[in-house]
């Protein structure tokens, strides 16, 4: 090694990679959601799309999906996008016992609009009751299918709060989820804004 020369990188490397590393980041967001309802009689409980047989349902003007409306949260809140309240209204008959994975649907084609692809989400499911464990492949598979994502990619866990506030009372049923996006502009003018 000559005089004056190092093993260590140039100031202008450094620069560059750490440039690099930004882009990197630049280009991936997060966001999360949280959404709760209350257990009525006389409803079905739809969680993640599925029906789960309980003797209650979520009240909602949808159909109440705790799980997926976190999701869909989580989504917009990644891209920048108004909440779901805003891009759904609740006052909007159009969306009265809407299937809430057809509007899961519709986040996804917002996102593609805007080149956003969805990397992963992770998600808790809060209730007493019921059980959920066994219904949480299916939910799985619903969401990877209507998000165009491997279900290895969809996250969703289910918890108690061991009998502590309104969920532990069995008055409701909430939901928090966290998602990942990666800014990709080869999803302009392309097949996958239209959900399968």
């Amino acid at each position: 090694m000559e005089a004056g020369q190092t093993d260590t990188p140039t100031a202008a490397s450094e620069e560059k990679e750490a440039a690099a590393a930004a882009r990197a980041v630049a280009g991936l967001r997060v966001g999360s959601g949280y959404d709760v309802h209350r257990l009525v009689p006389g409803r079905p409980l739809i969680l993640g799309g599925v029906h789960v047989p309980f003797d209650q349902g979520l009240a909602g003007h949808s159909d109440a999906d705790v799980l997926v409306h976190a999701m869909i949260d989580a989504l917009l809140g990644a891209a920048g996008l108004p909440d779901i309240g805003r891009q759904f209204p609740a006052d909007d008959p159009q969306y009265a016992g809407a299937d809430s994975l057809q509007l899961l649907g519709k986040v996804r084609t917002l996102l593609a609009e805007r080149q956003w692809r969805v990397l992963n989400i992770d998600s808790t499911i809060l209730a007493q009751r019921p059980r959920l464990a066994g219904h949480i492949p299916a939910m799985q598979v619903n969401i990877a299918q209507t998000l165009g994502v491997k279900e290895v990619s969809v996250g969703i866990k289910s918890t108690t709060t061991e009998g502590l506030d309104a969920i532990g009372a069995v008055k409701g049923i909430g939901a928090h989820a966290v998602a990942l996006l990666l800014h990709d502009p080869s999803l302009q003018d392309c097949a996958c804004m239209t959900p399968r």
